[in-house]
């Protein structure tokens, strides 16, 4: 029996969209057309590499249920004009889609099953249709229950505990009992959000990795308010719970948008002719209660750390998900070792948008272009994900 040695893997690349708001400037835009411009894009800026060689294209895609139908990594590649010999396959971790993208494609190289693969992720939330379930008999004469797509649950299994199926946002609420986290901390976190993205922005921070859509106007994240004040986010109302904490205004938007990376081993890496941004050292998933799962990362980021030999102490740069101010600053309260400077240092999904199965290959992809800006480090991405998940990946460079 022969024994695989396991191979180093970098990422070479990494691109993503500007992040449109729900209806706005990427509405017109359906998700395959997304998913494909990033993989043309990354395609695009390797010119030495032949497409032929991509083993494989693993995206992540959230819901599915629309025009993403059908493997939108597939469609992607064919979309794209890769050879017909490149293959696809669509993954669904939830909001930790893209994530799980990356971390499976990254498997799949380390392993010496592939030498080259493009890893991302895509939602429309815009375009994500509603849907009606077949009747139990033929010929209803009344009429039928529709759901939307766009976000949470639809279609509830009965058997499933009534706390485990509440929303996103009193899952927040949660949070925020369980760790004491005031209105007044989300706000004050989220205006925080919206300055470091603007920041960013205005310095050309993001120049190197977002490849904005042809026709469509946008060259910039859509949903970042650089002009909002504590005075404006007070005034908003509770959108969960009439005594609630949790607003629009400390939870992120709903989005459109797509992300992707270039992932090689040391052959792969010699047939690209570049140097990669940085090295994937590791992995880890967890789970946790339902109804609890902004505090998902928690524990998989640790475990994530243990796998690398790193800890919290030695993270340069920590793109955390903001799914919502009260789930993020529940995850920060459990590493108090943790250097708050090193956490999203370019803003969060509050201001940037959180298209749920893009998500995850935007902070990754972001970390390996910080990484590669600094010349070295150790960086860290990580995402809560409904329904109680929590999904983590390490960088090193």
């Amino acid at each position: 029996m022969s024994i695989r040695t396991v191979r180093d893997v970098y990422v070479v690349d990494a691109v993503r969209t500007p992040i449109g708001k729900f209806g706005g400037a990427l509405a017109g835009v359906r998700p395959d057309d997304l998913a494909a411009h990033v993989v043309r894009a990354l395609v695009e800026r390797t010119p030495d590499l032949d497409p032929a060689r991509i083993d494989d294209v693993v995206f992540g895609d959230a819901n599915g249920a629309g025009e993403d139908n059908r493997d939108v990594a597939r469609m992607a590649v064919l979309l794209a004009g890769l050879p017909v010999s490149v293959p696809g396959v669509t993954v669904n971790r939830l909001c930790g889609s893209g994530l799980e993208a990356v971390i499976q494609a990254a498997r799949a190289i380390a392993l010496g099953d592939a030498s080259v693969a493009i890893a991302g992720g895509v939602e429309s939330m815009s375009r994500a249709p509603w849907v009606v379930q077949k009747p139990e008999r033929a010929f209803p004469a009344g009429h039928q229950q529709m759901w939307s797509t766009t976000l949470g649950w639809r279609m509830t299994n009965p058997r499933m505990p009534e706390e485990w199926t509440g929303s996103l946002g009193e899952g927040a609420e949660l949070v925020a009992d369980k760790h004491g986290i005031t209105r007044e901390a989300q706000d004050a976190f989220a205006l925080e959000s919206h300055r470091k993205a603007a920041a960013a922005w205005s310095a050309g921070l993001y120049a190197d990795e977002v490849v904005p859509y042809p026709g469509a106007d946008l060259v910039r994240d859509e949903c970042i308010r650089e002009g909002s004040t504590p005075e404006a986010l007070a005034r908003l109302k509770p959108a969960f719970r009439t005594d609630g904490t949790v607003t629009a205004g400390n939870a992120s938007p709903l989005n459109d948008g797509a992300a992707a990376l270039l992932l090689t081993d040391e052959a792969g890496l010699a047939a690209t002719g570049r140097e990669p941004l940085a090295r994937i050292s590791a992995s880890a998933v967890t789970g946790i209660e339902p109804q609890l799962f902004g505090l998902g990362p928690v524990d998989a980021v640790q475990r994530a750390l243990a796998k690398s030999g790193r800890e919290l102490a030695d993270l340069t740069t920590f793109e955390l998900n903001e799914a919502f101010a009260a789930q993020a600053l529940g995850c920060l309260a459990a590493w108090p070792e943790l250097d708050p400077a090193v956490v999203n240092p370019r803003g969060g999904a509050i201001a940037i948008g959180h298209p749920l199965g893009a998500s995850g290959a935007r902070l990754a992809g972001s970390v390996a272009h910080q990484l590669a800006a600094a010349g070295s480090g150790t960086g860290m991405a990580a995402l809560c994900i409904g329904v109680g998940q929590g999904i983590a990946l390490v960088l090193e460079r």
